[in-house]
């Protein structure tokens, strides 16, 4: 039986990140670079003014010079002559500085009497010119590789005439739930029944971490139905039947992988809830089964499936976040499975954050997760403590 830290690895080693595919820039946000991207241009494209007024040279720019008026520059119709001594362009935000100006005195601090322009105010040092390249220039990478591409991207990009971008594929993860007691919400249930609810927190965790997931029903316990479900499932990177992973008479998950030719890589994992996960190879795809009960299904999803799910998105593949807190209530000592307490975690008034286990912890239950934002790591064999004591927490959201 693996550790927690054993059955990582062993995932890791089987994943690589996805190959690349290209992404219009209004899709690129949350997707992964597969590869630098690069300025197609410069940008500005040209030396342009900040403000608008009067491209001048410096030198004539001193308080009470009378220029003489050669033209305009407005946005995208530049001024194609040279200003030269004693000369001023009529210039826009925005507009081509025109050759021989190195200045622009802004409108606010010149006099405009026909043709000509007095400057009214000290000129101090060359200023409202935006150089070209002050952005970027072309060539320059602008956004390397690995980078998780955000909202502000495409405007960047599309500045620097970059229409698209290569970014890894989100991995395809199928998800199906085993088993006869299952139904799903809204039906009438008969005895013995109960609702099929796990898939709706597995497959919107997947897509937080950069997957794209498709739930395809519930399998009955039956080792030809289950068969179907493996192979409506081709295709996928990740298959990911939830329940029938324990050794139970009616337990056909694992038995119809092997038989579907199926690579078992590791059984069972110590960690508390979820001792039941399993993962193998089917194809080219990962298999993971997880437990049936919601915390298991849950915990070891948020263990195992994530790393999976990121390395494979082209993300950095490591567990949840973690930090320390501060116990507002005693736990008994862990035995020999390392454990994860469903929790919740507040800021405390010396800045550390406090965090209180749910009351109950047992594996059936999906009612602490409401409240929960994040699970207490307990190390095998970890001691008793106290209220006041510092934890290892790892959060959920």
């Amino acid at each position: 039986m693996l550790s927690v830290e054993e059955a990582i690895a062993a995932i890791l080693d089987r994943a690589e990140p996805l190959g690349g595919e290209e992404i219009a820039l209004s899709a690129l946000p949350g997707r992964v670079a597969a590869e630098d991207v690069k300025a197609r241009l410069t940008q500005p494209p040209f030396a342009a003014s900040a403000m608008d007024g009067y491209a001048v040279r410096f030198g004539d720019a001193q308080k009470g010079a009378v220029l003489k008026v050669i033209g305009e520059a407005p946005a995208g119709a530049p001024f194609r002559g040279v200003v030269g001594k004693g000369e001023a362009v009529r210039i826009f935000t925005g507009g081509v500085v025109p050759e021989g100006a190195d200045h622009i005195v802004i409108q606010e601090e010149a006099t405009r009497d026909g043709d000509m322009i007095t400057v009214k105010a000290e000129q101090d040092a060359p200023k409202h010119v935006r150089a070209a390249g002050v952005d970027f220039q072309k060539g320059d990478v602008l956004v390397h590789a690995g980078t998780v591409f955000h909202e502000i991207h495409g405007s960047l990009l599309a500045a620097a005439n970059v229409s698209a971008a290569q970014t890894h594929r989100r991995p395809r993860v199928a998800l199906f739930s085993n088993g006869d007691e299952l139904v799903e919400p809204g039906a009438a249930l008969n005895a013995g029944e109960i609702v099929n609810s796990n898939h709706y927190a597995l497959t919107a965790m997947t897509k937080g971490w950069g997957g794209a997931p498709e739930y395809l029903g519930c399998a009955p316990d039956d080792e030809q139905a289950l068969d179907d479900f493996f192979e409506r499932a081709k295709g996928a990177d990740i298959i990911v039947p939830v329940g029938g992973a324990s050794v139970g008479d009616y337990d056909y998950v694992k038995s119809v992988f092997r038989a579907k030719g199926g690579e078992i890589v590791f059984e069972k994992v110590a960690v508390r809830p979820g001792k039941p996960t399993w993962f193998g190879r089917l194809g080219d795809a990962r298999v993971i089964g997880l437990p049936g009960n919601p915390a298991s299904a849950i915990v070891t999803a948020a263990l195992f499936l994530q790393p999976l799910v990121k390395r494979l998105a082209g993300l950095e593949a490591d567990a949840m976040g973690s930090g320390d807190a501060i116990l507002t209530t005693g736990l008994s000592a862990n035995g020999g499975r390392e454990s994860y307490l469903r929790a919740k975690a507040t800021p405390g008034k010396a800045g550390a954050y406090e965090v209180t286990p749910a009351a109950s912890q047992d594996s059936s239950l999906l009612s602490p997760f409401a409240k929960a934002n994040c699970l207490i790591r307990r190390e095998v064999d970890a001691p008793a403590c106290a209220a006041g004591d510092a934890v290892e927490i790892v959060w959920l959201r």
